[in-house]
């Protein structure tokens, strides 16, 4: 099959420099971050042991101590992150309001599900210079610090980018045989993903796999409908990113936890909620020995400086117990250094009296 155009756009471009552009998500994953130093083992280590229930030695700030591995050779997004084409053809704009990138409405690949074998063109990936762009960025990554690649649009996701949500889920009911066997080559696909990365970009020690898979007010499927058609592919992926000693983070917008049992099976070793919707303490005292969990803590724009500390020693002792949860800082620069001090001053001292250390 010949190269599309947007295949082809890809081919040609020069990973040696980069792409992303100033302020974006991207950009900012991207960026060198200052070494985190005085700790009694390396960021890494403990983040790690946070995430497979290993008894951390203090409580990670999600956000600060780990690298985000973003790179510019997959183009599931344009490249740089700003209206245009991703390389599957779909049509990407920025959304001012969220900060975010979605797909353009009436963007349509697809012209009817029935259609996908002759419509949709597959990324070849061999075309790309994913050693180029390794090297660049492994050039930022801070050593010390967890490396997650951040593996954005799963399985459904990119179905529904492809055409209309509404006849994405119609898809399930009405020819659940060829849904199967989408999933599953697009499950091909991201594994090759996973494995480029992890061939061409350094150390690679977890996976942050992206599927939406809820509204504000529960899950798109059925549990029995999950199982039968969403689980077969992704476990696939889960499998392999595991077979190669990696761990797995899910990014899962929705109220999702009536699949948390399900991404337990999958293999998934860590979730990050959204916390106004999916009962945090439920999940930390149902769930907390067998998952881990990042909850975010959004700070008042008012709050004081006791007031921020006295708020992270709150946010340890309601969730620390288990050793399983992380801590998402949500403030302003120097709201954040404040509570980052007390995050890491408090937990020290509460999981050094929890294990006996």
């Amino acid at each position: 099959m010949a190269v599309g155009q947007f295949m082809k756009r890809a081919a040609e471009r020069d990973y040696s420099r980069f792409w992303a552009e100033e302020g974006s998500f991207p950009w900012l994953f991207q960026q060198a971050l200052p070494p985190i130093t005085g700790r009694p083992i390396s960021v890494r280590e403990n983040y790690e042991r946070c995430v497979r229930g290993e008894q951390p030695y203090w409580m990670p700030n999600y956000f600060l101590e780990k690298n985000i591995v973003w790179p510019d050779a997959v183009e599931e997004h344009p490249v740089p992150e700003k209206n245009g084409f991703d390389w599957w053809g779909v049509d990407w704009y920025m959304e001012p309001g969220i900060g975010g990138m979605i797909t353009k409405p009436g963007t349509r690949v697809i012209s009817d599900f029935a259609e996908w074998k002759n419509e949709v063109e597959w990324p070849d990936l061999s075309c790309v210079d994913f050693a180029a762009d390794g090297k660049k960025l492994q050039s930022r990554l801070d050593p010390d610090r967890a490396h997650i690649f951040e593996c954005t649009e799963g399985v459904f996701e990119r179905l529904h980018e492809m055409m209309p949500f509404d006849e994405s889920l119609l898809a399930f009911y009405e020819e659940p045989e060829l849904l199967e066997e989408f999933f599953q080559k697009m499950a091909d696909y991201k594994i090759e993903v996973c494995r480029k990365v992890f061939e061409n970009y350094g150390v690679v020690d977890g996976v942050l796999y992206h599927d939406d898979w809820g509204t504000q007010r529960g899950g798109f499927f059925s549990n029995e409908m999950f199982r039968e058609q969403i689980m077969p592919a992704t476990r696939r992926i889960m499998d392999y990113i595991k077979s190669q000693g990696k761990y797995i983070e899910l990014h899962s917008c929705g109220k999702n936890i009536q699949y948390v049992p399900e991404m337990i099976e999958l293999g998934i070793d860590m979730w990050t909620p959204q916390v106004g919707i999916n009962e945090p303490d439920f999940l930390v005292e149902t769930y907390g020995d067998r998952m881990t969990f990042a909850f975010d803590m959004p700070i008042a724009p008012e709050a004081t400086e006791a007031q921020i500390r006295q708020q992270t020693r709150d946010f340890v002792d309601r969730f620390g117990a288990r050793g399983r949860v992380m801590c998402w800082i949500m403030g302003t620069p120097e709201q954040s250094a404040i509570a980052n001090d007390e995050l890491y001053t408090y937990s020290s001292a509460y999981y050094k009296k929890l294990y006996n250390r």
